[in-house]
């Protein structure tokens, strides 16, 4: 049920595409390009062959990976100037 000026299911078409985006977003990030390397190219440890068969165009080990990702995780917060809460106050 759309509200306003908006046609019924404005806002489920735009949720959609918005979702789809993303998605075509996030592919877009993980696609590796050009040959895999055979050393890492941060810390300079040979790759496996497995692992650089299975992701063509791998540049990093498994380690550097798992490393940068957590990196990425602890970056989480909460925006307090956009919560009522802090309005509030």
């Amino acid at each position: 049920m759309a509200g306003g000026w908006a046609r019924d299911g404005a806002v489920s078409e735009q949720i959609e595409a918005s979702i789809s985006d993303e998605l075509a977003r996030m592919k877009a990030r993980r696609a590796q390009v050009g040959e895999s390397l055979t050393h890492c190219a941060e810390c300079e440890e040979p790759i496996p062959e497995a692992r650089r068969i299975a992701l063509p165009g791998v540049k990093l080990c498994i380690d550097c990976v798992r490393e940068r990702d957590g990196q990425h995780q602890m970056r989480g917060g909460i925006n307090r100037r956009g919560s009522k809460d802090s309005q509030l106050k």
